[in-house]
């Protein structure tokens, strides 16, 4: 190979012809006739191919035979203008280096379409597709965008623990962190495992939520955010459900319910804003491809003042739409929980635009949320998007340590974890709100994908822990 240095295919793309240039990536396909080959290459830095043109002779055929989808090769030769349609340049090949061949008859990513479905069962294979190659790059800026909006207002960035002895959401879908052996489980004088023989001498569980040591930290730094990976152990097999997923969570000093609505709401604004300016390329090919509302979408949330929405009106106008001939699978009633499919009602017909529903009923929401002088609801706020439901939820927290200790009594939930949680209340206490940005559900919104489990990278499911 000559002494030129490698160029991404992204920036190629933008470059002048009549320089000679190198090349490297993956072959999506490779077609031609007698004379000529033209190779359609890909490195992953943009949605966009290359396209190689390279002649054919004696010398180069043996390099072209070994050449197909899903090969991997370096090029270097002379950036020239094309003739085509589609690009502005392509390489007119000098020299091809084979790093990889790729059998063709075996090789899972063929040129026809595969569904999604069968995608996921070589997950190790699919950031290789244009589709995975778009809502991986965008799930990069995304997070990219997360750190930079925080950074930008003073936010300390915290790392909560990810092996944890409390359940925040108190609804004991955890998964277990051991190290006593399974085939001999130690029994204490009741019966029951002898956790004081594991490993921490307690029983652990891998987090639900970074949150309660979030509230440390917003109860000392004044704004922090968390931002990292969450389990839950609900056997749901739902679009909308992963075992394994990512979390934003910032917790704020002296914020009360309206500056924690106003947070969200900028926040959410701002990496919607964000996409559409920096991520364009592979938005409009999900929008092409998939959904041709994509682009409309991500631009009328980014335009458009969110609803603010008490919970008990949102009922009341489910109630009506019921009577005026709308059905929905679930009931509705003061005091039950929403289902997405009343969610995407409230945002979808009835408003069309994104709302944010407050002040819950306390029997349906966490313990740890700021009860209302009414005794029957609490400072909640769920940020409902179109076509997702729940995107966001959060509270303004109870700083009172009576009303907190009288709320874990009334759940049953253990003190004895709770104890070092309580002593921000007891040492100190301060008004503080927070919330938390489930991560692949913000991507399933910025992606336009149907299914969770196609915005992160390795899905993690019932039944299901491949790679």
């Amino acid at each position: 190979m000559s002494e030129v240095r490698r160029s991404k295919v992204k920036d190629l793309l933008e470059m002048k012809a009549g320089q000679e240039v190198l090349a490297k990536g993956w072959v999506r396909t490779k077609r031609g006739n007698k004379e000529i080959a033209f190779i359609a290459l890909n490195d992953g830095s943009t949605i966009k191919n290359i396209q190689i043109v390279a002649d054919k002779n004696e010398s180069t055929e043996p390099i072209l035979a070994k050449i197909s989808t899903g090969a991997c090769i370096a090029v270097s030769g002379t950036l020239v203008e094309s003739v085509g349609s589609g690009q502005a340049v392509e390489i007119k090949a000098g020299e091809i280096t084979v790093y990889g061949e790729c059998d063709p008859m075996r090789y899972p990513l063929q040129k026809k379409d595969t569904s999604f479905e069968y995608l996921r069962t070589v997950a190790h294979m699919r950031p290789r597709t244009n589709t995975f190659g778009a809502v991986l790059r965008l799930r990069s800026q995304m997070a990219y965008a997360i750190h930079e909006y925080f950074h930008s207002k003073g936010f300390v960035y915290l790392n909560t623990p990810l092996i944890t002895a409390s359940d925040c959401e108190g609804a004991g879908q955890m998964f277990q962190v051991t190290t006593l052996d399974l085939n001999n489980v130690p029994k204490n004088k009741k019966g029951q495992p002898d956790f004081t023989k594991d490993f921490f001498g307690k029983q652990t569980s891998l987090t639900v939520s970074g949150q309660l040591e979030g509230e440390l930290g917003a109860t000392a730094l004044g704004e922090i955010y968390t931002f990292g990976p969450t389990f839950r152990a609900e056997n749901s097999n739902t679009p909308r459900h992963l075992a394994e997923f990512w979390m934003v969570e910032p917790e704020m000093a002296f914020f009360d319910i309206r500056d924690n609505m106003d947070l969200a709401e900028d926040f959410i604004k701002h990496l919607v804003r964000y996409a559409l300016e920096h991520c364009m390329d592979d938005i409009k090919f999900l929008n092409d491809r998939y959904d041709p509302e994509l682009l409309s979408r991500l631009e009328s949330v980014a335009d458009t003042e969110f609803v603010r929405l008490p919970y008990t009106e949102g009922i009341e106008i489910l109630k009506k739409a019921i009577e005026d001939g709308v059905k929905f699978e679930y009931p509705v009633d003061w005091g039950t929980d929403l289902q997405s499919e009343h969610e995407r009602y409230l945002v979808e017909k009835h408003f069309r635009k994104p709302v944010i529903l407050t002040d819950y009923p306390k029997d349906i929401k966490a313990f740890y949320m700021k009860q209302n002088e009414d005794g029957k609801t609490v400072r909640a706020m769920d940020v409902l998007f179109p076509k997702i439901g729940e995107i966001i939820g959060g509270s303004e927290r109870e700083a009172d340590i009576n009303r907190i200790e009288s709320r874990v009594d009334e759940l049953g939930m253990s003190r004895k974890n709770l104890e070092w949680y309580l002593d921000t209340r007891r040492f100190g206490s301060c008004p503080h709100s927070g919330f938390g940005l489930g991560f692949e559900r913000l991507l399933l919104f910025i992606t336009g994908m149907q299914n969770i489990r196609d915005v992160i990278p390795f899905p993690r499911t019932p039944k299901n822990a491949e790679f």
